[in-house]
């Protein structure tokens, strides 16, 4: 079972909440006796200061023994019953400690110390034995008890982070051998009409992919490295369907300093390629552009022509909505939308700065 660990900032916080306790209390003591004759300055001090030191070695007893009674937090009546069974031994400890403190003071200063009889003296300081503890222990099961609370949240944000790299590196896996496949299968066709092109093909690609495997190493990149990919990618497609399609590209030196999920864009200039360009008889114009706009990143793919099948998500668009969920949460978005000239793909996530 789990319990709750003892956090240097909540034993700092109880014992500095103890020692404001006990100098208000010594203050209203010193208040209401300034004006008597009969009692000097100091009697105050001491009747205060005696049940300041006992409570303290009672607290720091406590905090020692506190370790073994933290697996019932989840029970407060089982914590405050194993802590206010000790009550009958603390109180004739306490009263016996104090009042022999306070009788051996007096003696030392050479006077006598008058109390009402030990019967009442029992009764009255076990009542207020019993106020203090229920007080304090309230204090103290509620500063143990958001001591678990944020023990156990560091570990579910733990589990939870360690999910989603799991998740993230699931998704990267799908993404990358579908992408290898589809650049196969574009130098497998050059083969049979263009051995030369072919070649320099496979050369680009084993460029790509030394250069995919550095940035998939990381979950997150900077867009700059994800744009050279882009650019890489772009240049094997461009063998393929040479005369058939033109490229353009746009980004703002201050949007290529900006963090993007490892390997997200590659499948969106895919699918310009494969329903834009590919199912088109006359020329595509594909745009790839990116800008800072306030604290957001975002990142458009236009091609021209018809996107026959927008209304149906593949597995390379489903993958990128899953990472920026991921990773960003609500504050990522991934649109793919026909424009009045073609189809759009835009991405939108938090601008942060690259910090390798």
């Amino acid at each position: 079972m789990s319990t709750a660990p003892n956090y240097p900032g909540n034993r700092r916080a109880l014992f500095a909440m103890w020692g404001l306790f006990w100098l208000l209390m010594t203050a209203v003591a010193v208040q209401d006796h300034i004006s008597d004759p009969y009692i000097r300055w100091w009697e105050p001090l001491l009747w205060e200061g005696s049940s300041c030191i006992v409570a303290t070695v009672w607290l720091v007893m406590q905090q020692r023994a506190m370790r073994r009674w933290n697996e019932y937090l989840a029970q407060p009546l089982k914590w405050f019953g194993h802590h206010l069974a000790w009550l009958p031994a603390i109180a004739v400890t306490f009263v016996v400690s104090i009042y022999a403190i306070r009788h051996g003071v007096y003696a030392l200063a050479g006077r006598a110390y008058h109390h009402p009889s030990w019967s009442f003296i029992f009764v009255y300081e076990t009542i207020k034995l019993t106020l203090f503890m229920a007080l304090w222990l309230a204090i103290i099961f509620g500063l143990a008890s958001f001591s678990l609370w944020k023990q156990e949240r560091e570990r579910l944000l733990q589990l939870q982070k360690h999910l989603a790299e799991s998740q993230l590196a699931q998704l990267k896996a799908q993404l990358q051998p579908h992408f290898l496949f589809n650049a196969l299968n574009t130098i497998s066709a050059l083969m049979q009409s263009d051995v030369e092109r072919a070649d320099r093909l496979l050369t680009r690609l084993a460029d790509l992919l030394r250069a995919s495997l550095m940035v998939g190493q990381r979950q997150q990149t900077s867009l700059r490295e994800e744009w050279k990919l882009l650019e890489l990618y772009a240049s094997i497609m461009q063998e393929r369907f040479a005369g058939r399609v033109t490229l353009t590209w746009n980004a703002a030196e201050e949007a290529l300093d900006g963090t993007v999920p490892a390997m997200l864009l590659q499948p969106l200039l895919e699918n310009a390629y494969k329903h834009g360009v590919e199912r088109s008889s006359e020329p595509v114009v594909i745009r790839v552009e990116a800008q800072r706009q306030a604290d957001e990143l975002r990142i458009s793919i236009h091609n021209t022509g018809a996107w026959r099948n927008a209304e149906r998500e593949g597995i390379g668009l489903r993958n990128c909505r899953e990472r920026l969920a991921l990773v960003h949460g609500g504050r990522a978005s991934l649109t793919v939308a026909p424009l009045a000239d073609g189809v759009g793909a835009s991405v939108v996530v938090p601008y942060e700065p690259f910090r390798a």
